[in-house]
């Protein structure tokens, strides 16, 4: 029900109204916080409907409040007087033709006429009489003091609770009771400013819940302000607080102030661990990936930083061993991933060993496989894990989007190697944040990707052997005095406890699971990522000839590149391809370390490529000016005219006149310095003197003697 002389405020916007008179199907309301407020008229339906879906809500009035006649002074009585005795001659008569807006401007020029005052004055006592409860006591001149009883008095019955404190006048604040209408303020704005991602407090949003429901609004040069209404008419912050716990939603207000996901990885109740899921070793392994806070530099030049590796593991979740490493510089991946996996059923003693690290398979003896492996969506979403379900029989379990706490035990112990990385490690990342003139710890790396992945491996084998904390201990184990390390829980779960060991052949895991690649058959060998292989079948079937630039589906192992395999009998068999000679340098290398030193290659090569076209167009610019100058030599002797056959018609002797200019320009002189004297030619043969006097025709007469002399030569020796 909606009555008059009733406030309202809007949601949106949070304009306040009231009722001045109800004409079904018609309310019509003025605007209490403009300074000019003439009726409008709405329909009585869409005021309900506004109300039950929560867009306009009912508060206090805020003229509401009582005024003591001996609070007042004479000034404030007359004018009150004055203007209620105007508004009762001559508005409330007319007041049918003042709610409409047509005629409104009519019937006020008629009230100006008769009362012979000012239209702005007639309006302004009209919007005083409006908006402050249409009471006498609404024409008070005092704003702060004006008012009038309104409908809202049961304000003023006895407060129910506990008292307030009394104040320094000795006085008890009596404030409010909390009523149907003040708690749906309390959840509105609990439901605005509370349940934002604002985070305001809870202090803050009682402040806003006065603002928009118990103040009075002003403008002071042109800015809106708020006066807060005296403690006995406002709900007390003890109120509020009390009301809100009472409408509290804990879930709904992580997920509004927070997120879902927060909500879902650090506020959700938990009520079981991980072990209860499993009942043995290898019913259960967590697989995960992290970017480790380090960077590293490159093996084969240790000036030239490669970036930071990422770490995969594979965890057991009853005994909590680690089954599976990989360190790598691809991102997290389906690569990674299956780099992991297929450590997972490797031999760790041999996979130690490639690492100078000597243990025995007591220490780490784990090469099974699972029957289920938890994993994040990145890795195993989005790629064809049907051989891992089809051909092995593992199920996957993909775990939503920013869950990490689905396979906490993995995460903590990330947390763990970090830590332990940034304690130790040079070029550990020790701030996320750099501030002005810290020391850029990239320019500390010291370690490469093989000696990061060592480094890993001696802290993985210090995980397995040491005790974990809050592990939920079977009374079973406590008879017979387990001490709850993984590589013991591993142990005992085998042989107490329901295991879910499996083994696979560690070629059929690879054929079936580790990256695919294409390789081109050439002259040169089986090219794969620049590196070229060979193998007995290829030189015996004759690939090189009969194959030649046809490519075939290899698999391949980033991390020992000297060999690749070509499956075949339907995965069963493979071929072997070793590394062949022009490309054993990178022998040992992992693949990661080169490709980027193929990449920083390319790089090189396309940054020289410019300054080579700059070259070449240079050097055909320079081509050209000498073309150009000989032409221009050449036309400026075309003094004489020479016919096409006298040009061509000696050019042996030319030459030969050319070559002789050429010995005599380019001859050796050690003496350079010294004058030398003039001495006679003799000819070596003949032992007579050579008259060296320049002929009319440059070199015609040297010309005819050496010709002569090379004749005599021949002669003797024929």
């Amino acid at each position: 029900m909606i009555y008059i002389n009733q406030v309202f405020q809007y949601v949106i916007d949070s304009k306040r109204i009231r009722v001045i008179y109800i004409k079904e199907p018609h309310v019509y309301i003025v605007n209490i916080d403009t300074s000019s407020a003439m009726p409008q008229r709405e329909l009585y339906s869409n005021l309900i409907t506004d109300m039950n879906q929560g867009e306009l809500l009912a508060i206090s009035d805020p003229y509401a409040k009582v005024i003591y006649e001996n609070d007042l002074t004479e000034v404030q009585i007359r004018k009150r007087e004055e203007d209620w005795e105007t508004i009762q001659k001559y508005c409330v008569p007319n007041m049918q033709d003042l709610l409409y807006k047509r005629g409104r401007e009519n019937k006020i020029r008629e009230i100006v006429r008769d009362s012979n005052l000012g239209k702005t004055k007639v309006k302004k006592l009209l919007t005083r009489y409006w908006q402050r409860g249409m009471t006498k006591n609404a024409m008070l001149p005092d704003y702060s003091n004006s008012g009038g009883k309104g409908r809202a008095k049961a304000l003023t019955n006895a407060k129910v609770g506990r008292p307030r404190k009394i104040n320094i006048n000795n006085e008890y604040q009596t404030g409010i009771n909390i009523t149907d209408e003040v708690k749906v303020q309390i959840e509105h704005v609990i439901n605005k400013y509370y349940r934002k991602k604002n985070n305001y407090s809870l202090r803050d949003v009682y402040n806003f819940m006065l603002r928009d429901f118990y103040s009075d609004r002003y403008k002071e040069n042109g800015e809106l302000k708020y006066r807060i209404w005296e403690a006995t008419r406002i709900p007390s912050y003890h109120q509020f607080y009390y009301w809100f716990k009472k409408l509290e939603d804990p879930k709904k207000d992580i997920q509004f102030r927070k997120s879902t996901k927060e909500y879902e990885l650090k506020h959700r109740p938990i009520l079981s661990d991980s072990k209860s899921e499993t009942n043995g070793p290898g019913t259960r392994f967590q697989f995960d990936a992290t970017i480790a806070d380090i960077y590293l530099v490159s093996s084969l030049d240790v000036n030239k930083v490669i970036g930071r590796p990422v770490i995969y593991a594979v965890l057991d979740v009853y005994s909590r061993i680690i089954t599976g490493l990989y360190v790598g510089l691809e991102g997290p991946s389906w690569i990674g991933a299956m780099m992991a996996l297929d450590n997972m059923v490797a031999d760790k003693v041999g996979f130690c060993k490639q690492y100078g690290i000597n243990i025995t398979p007591e220490q780490w003896p784990t090469h099974h496989l699972p029957e289920i492996i938890i994993a994040d969506r990145g890795e195993f979403e989005g790629y064809s894990v049907e051989n891992l379900i089809n051909i092995l029989n593992i199920k996957i379990e993909n775990t939503t989007a920013y869950r990490g706490d689905l396979k906490g035990i993995v995460e903590r112990k990330f947390r763990t190697f970090n830590g332990k990385v940034k304690q130790k490690a040079p070029g550990a990342i020790q701030k996320e944040y750099r501030e002005r003139g810290d020391q850029d710890y990239r320019l500390n790396a010291t370690l490469n990707l093989r000696e990061f992945t060592s480094l890993i491996i001696t802290m993985a084998l210090h995980h397995n052997q040491k005790v974990i904390d809050k592990y939920p201990v079977e009374k079973e184990m406590v008879a017979d005095g387990l001490v709850p390390t993984p590589i013991n829980l591993w142990n005992w779960g085998i042989q107490n406890r329901k295991g879910r060991l499996r083994t696979v052949d560690r070629n059929i895991l690879r054929l079936n699971v580790l990256p695919r690649g294409k390789a081109t058959i050439s002259r040169a060998g089986i090219k794969f990522k620049n590196l070229l292989y060979g193998s007995r079948q290829a030189i015996e079937e004759q690939w090189y000839l009969k194959l030649k630039n046809r490519s075939l589906e290899i698999v391949y192992d980033p991390r020992h590149t000297e060999k690749i395999y070509i499956p075949h009998d339907n995965g069963i068999d493979f071929e072997t391809c070793i590394l062949l000679e022009p490309s054993q340098q990178y022998k040992g290398d992992f693949l990661e370390e080169i490709v980027f030193q193929q990449h920083l290659r390319n790089e090189l090569e396309e940054m020289e490529r410019t300054n080579q076209i700059q070259l070449t167009v240079n050097t055909d610019a320079a081509l050209e000016e000498i073309i150009k100058k000989a032409v221009k030599n050449k036309k400026e002797s075309f003094n004489q005219p020479t016919s096409k056959k006298a040009k061509i018609a000696a050019i042996r002797e030319n030459k030969d006149v050319e070559k002789q200019l050429n010995r005599e320009a380019e001859k050796f002189d050690l003496l350079p310095n010294k004058a030398s004297e003039s001495a006679d030619v003799i000819d070596f043969v003949t032992k007579e003197k050579i008259d060296e006097t320049p002929p009319k025709k440059p070199g015609s007469r040297l010309m005819e003697k050496l010709k002569k002399k090379r004749d005599e030569e021949f002669g003797k020796d024929k």
